[in-house]
């Protein structure tokens, strides 16, 4: 009707509403029953800068990390987000305009890194690993690792007691995992890990 005003969209209810329908089209995918927390964002993040760039995001969701990285300081078009979940990825172009947004699976990283291969700083990892077999974590992990510079590394977080990544394949691809922070008021409980090459140390 003429005359009659729209009310203004709030982004993050906006956001946590995808989350939620996502969630409920395949919770197992989407392996959380909330998104990240900001807390959670600012962990996992910590300490970066745009000199650790090129950043690879691993199942960035709804942008919650991308949006911690942007606001350390990381210029948009130094990451590449890779995104299964075409909902997901379709929505994160539309709000973060110049973010590299790659609709794909993070187990073919090898072929889908924009960056060339030893190139990234970082790789910030929001996927769900623990509903994730051990074959497929090792792709994601190995293709990481081939996307990485030396002294690159590899963040990610977990709601488990230990790292999500096993430590028969952190010896298989000779990293090493050291836990960084603990966020007890992420939905649920979170731990941080960062996972390096042997050879860097921690």
């Amino acid at each position: 009707m003429p005359g009659t005003m729209r009310r203004a969209v709030n982004p993050v209810a906006s956001r946590a509403l995808l989350f939620g329908r996502e969630w409920l089209r395949a919770p197992r995918a989407v392996g959380a029953v909330a998104p990240s927390s900001r807390a959670l964002a600012r962990a996992i993040t910590d300490g970066l800068s745009n000199a650790d760039a090129p950043v690879l995001e691993l199942g960035p969701g709804t942008g919650v990390f991308t949006r911690a990285l942007l606001a350390r300081g990381i210029a948009v078009n130094r990451i590449a987000a890779i995104e299964a979940n075409a909902r997901f990825a379709a929505a994160l172009a539309g709000a973060l305009p110049g973010l590299q947004v790659i609709a794909g699976d993070a187990a073919r990283l090898r072929r889908l890194t924009p960056f060339g291969p030893a190139s990234a700083g970082t790789v910030i990892c929001g996927l769900p690993l623990l509903t994730i077999p051990k074959p497929k974590i090792l792709r994601i992990v190995a293709g990481g690792f081939a996307a990485l510079r030396p002294g690159g590394a590899f963040r990610l977080f977990t709601y488990g007691p230990t790292c999500p990544v096993p430590g028969t394949l952190l010896g298989r691809l000779g990293l090493v995992a050291q836990r960084t922070a603990f966020i007890a008021g992420n939905i649920p409980p979170a731990s941080v890990y960062v996972l390096r090459r042997s050879e860097d140390g921690l």
